[in-house]
């Protein structure tokens, strides 16, 4: 009898285990992969601080949580198309399927140093992503049935992903290509990273007009605006792939003032943005009262502050500038301990009954 209460119980565990998975892969959403971004690119800060037990740990759940994400997504295609399909045609959140792109290539550029042929497959494999978001997600956004509004009406931070999903790719294409010498990579890095700079032109204008024509409130100000500063640091980190490549080459040669001095423009500019994005943070929660719990969106501020740290490292070495090093420096800690805070935050979120999710707090305000 005590058998058979036992085997019942464990039957019911099993139950509610698989029921809570199947939950959270119907409400995983787009932006979800920002995880992955968050911990790699702040394994990455780390390891050039000589931080080398920080950088495998976080290495290691960067490369878990990648293919644990990988297989989630593909459950919720195959289940729940029709969620995935709805939220590609929505303006405000379908951009967030670029962190796809961006984590792909984030934890390949972790493997390129012991083991190059991850790096070029995972690059391969977000090739695809990217012509899905930019040809397909973003046209259709432009061209079918607006059931939504505008586009633009709907435009927020997670629209710079985008942005850092193109440059990544650069990046990972420049850092393949460094010592190599084949032109033909060096073109598409630098190709990449034009598209990206004029996207992030583009993009700038449009969300900042619509922040400054529109009323704001405190859900409406996410932390995803912190990509306007994590767009900027993945555009300096791709010029410093760039740079990096050999000065003979002769894409090198036409394009190196250019790229040195925008590289080191958009650096200032991703500083001058910290400030503001403070302010949003203690507007959001200080005055509006927004209260403090964990988002999937959290994660898009870790990224910019682990990606400002890394491209401030390098950009400070490579154009001899010591103060852009050391500030890249005390912000990989800061980044280390905003990834702690925002971990700690999700492990007690995800101990908790399941709530509604940013994703449809937002579906149910269109």
């Amino acid at each position: 009898m005590a058998t058979a209460k036992l085997t019942d119980n464990q039957e019911r565990a099993t139950y509610s285990v698989i029921e809570r998975l199947s939950t959270a892969v119907r409400k995983l959403p787009p932006g979800a992969f920002a995880f992955v971004m968050a911990t790699g690119i702040v394994a990455a800060a780390f390891s050039l601080i000589g931080q080398s037990t920080i950088t495998l740990v976080l290495f290691v759940i960067a490369g878990f949580g990648l293919v644990i994400l990988l297989v989630a997504l593909g459950w919720r295609i195959i289940r729940h198309w029709d969620l995935v399909h709805a939220d590609s045609r929505n303006p405000a959140i379908a951009f967030g399927f670029a962190t796809i792109v961006a984590a792909l290539n984030v934890v390949g550029a972790l493997f390129h140093s012991f083991a190059p042929i991850v790096t070029i497959i995972l690059l391969c494999l977000s090739f695809p992503f990217w012509i899905l978001l930019t040809y397909g997600i973003a046209a259709a956004m432009m061209l079918g049935p607006q059931h939504h509004g505008p586009p633009a009406a709907k435009a927020n931070g997670s629209w710079f992903i985008w942005v850092v999903a193109t440059q990544s790719l650069s990046v990972v294409t420049g850092i393949i290509d460094q010592g190599l010498g084949f032109n033909l990579l060096g073109v598409i890095a630098v190709g990449m990273w034009s598209i990206g700079v004029i996207l992030y032109i583009i993009l700038t204008v449009i969300i900042t007009l619509r922040l400054m024509t529109t009323t704001q409130d405190a859900f409406g100000v996410r932390p995803t605006y912190w990509v306007y500063m994590g767009a900027t640091a993945i555009t300096v980190y791709a010029g410093w792939s760039i740079l990096s490549l050999l000065g003979d080459l002769p894409i090198m040669k036409a394009t190196h003032d250019f790229i040195s001095g925008f590289t080191f423009m958009l650096w200032a500019f991703g500083l001058w943005w910290i400030p503001i994005l403070v302010i949003f943070g203690i507007w959001r929660h200080a005055v509006k009262k927004y209260p403090i719990r964990y988002e999937t969106e959290l994660w898009s501020m870790v990224f910019p502050l682990g990606m400002f740290s890394v491209a401030s490292i390098h950009i400070g070495e490579l154009l001899g500038l010591p103060v852009v090093h050391d500030m890249g420096v005390i912000c990989t800690w800061i980044a280390g301990v905003t990834w702690f805070v925002v971990m700690v935050l999700m492990l007690w979120s995800a101990s908790q009954p399941s709530a509604e999710t940013t994703t449809e707090k937002i579906a149910q305000r269109l």
